[in-house]
Order: structure tokens, then sequence, then C-alpha cells
């Protein structure tokens, strides 16, 4: 019955269905921008919330061509993010836009005060251990156990093969496994 339901989400979304919309950007936004964060940097001006946000936009301009149920959403969204992210790294390469550090002022400038969403989210030590591992391995951790997609809709966002996302969770456990061991001795 979920399986209708979620069909059915997606069918009322392509009519224009704005609450179907909603529900769906609330099944998966969340995870998605937490995903975004996890992948590594691309340009300074690209943050993962603004990426998710292209994203939502390109689903939402290209959802007449769409067709499937939730589930297939789920990696279609992921893969429609995943493609920017990789636009947004190649374009730091190419204009080689690394952040410099900026002196803390004990002023808040334009009333903003500072908020340190890494933190809160605890996303640096998750940062930081998926980047001993493969480009590859580190997206299918970050796909799987970061946001909880199930082993179809991650294929589908990485472009492989559901054997090849088993596999090479596997062996991005086992390295994740070992340097947790090391880091305890």
């Amino acid at each position: 019955m979920a399986k209708r339901r979620s069909d059915a989400l997606v069918s009322a979304a392509r009519t224009g269905d704005q609450a179907a919309w909603r529900s769906l950007y609330g099944l998966h936004h969340r995870r998605l921008t937490v995903w975004l964060r996890s992948l590594p940097p691309g340009d300074a001006l690209d943050s993962p919330e603004d990426l998710a946000a292209e994203a939502w936009l390109l689903a939402a301009s290209k959802l007449g061509e769409f067709s499937g149920s939730d589930d297939d959403f789920a990696g279609w969204l992921f893969t429609l993010a995943r493609n920017l992210a990789a636009n947004s790294h190649r374009k730091a390469v190419r204009r080689r836009t690394d952040p410099t550090a900026v002196e803390p002022s004990t002023d808040e400038v334009w009333g903003v005060t500072h908020d340190d969403h890494a933190q809160v989210d605890e996303q640096d030590s998750t940062r930081e251990l998926l980047s001993h591992l493969s480009r590859r391995e580190a997206e299918v951790v970050a796909c799987i156990d970061v946001v909880g997609l199930d082993v179809a809709a991650t294929a589908r966002a990485l472009g492989m093969k559901p054997t090849a996302v088993r596999v090479a969770r596997h062996r991005a456990l086992g390295r994740l496994r070992k340097i947790l061991d090391e880091r305890d001795l």
C-alpha cells in the first residue's frame, strides 16, 4: 500500500499538485542536503544548500520527463544533485577559488552571528573519515550510511550497478573499521 501512495505522490506532483510536491520535498530535502554536505567541497561559492536548491529547481523543470515511483525519484534527484556537485567541483578546480581564513571579529557584521552548522550536524568527523576513502566509496557510504538511501537509489544516483554499490560499501566500511581501530590504540 505504501508503494501506491509513493507512486501517487510522484504522479500528482507531475500533474502540478503543489501538496504532492511539498510531500516529496519533505521526504527528500533534508537527506539531500546532508548528503551534499558530506561530499568533498566544490566551488566555495556553492554551498550544499545552494546545490540542493538548484537540484530541486532542475527536478521541477524536468519532472515531466521523469517516469517512476517515489523510490526512483529519490535516485533521480540525487543524480541531479551529484551532477551539480561535480560541476561545482570542476568549476573550483578551473577557477581555483579556495577560501582564505578570515580574521574573527568580535563585532557582529550586518547583524549576523556565527552559526557553525558543521559542528551542529557533526559533519566534520564524518567528512574527515570519508576523506580516507576513494571518491566512489565515499559517495556510496554517504548515500547509504549518512542519509539512508537504499542500494537501488544509491546505484541510480551514482550511475553504478547495485552489485558495485554493495562491493564499494563493503570495502569502504572495512577501511573505516581499520582506521577507527588504529585510532583506539
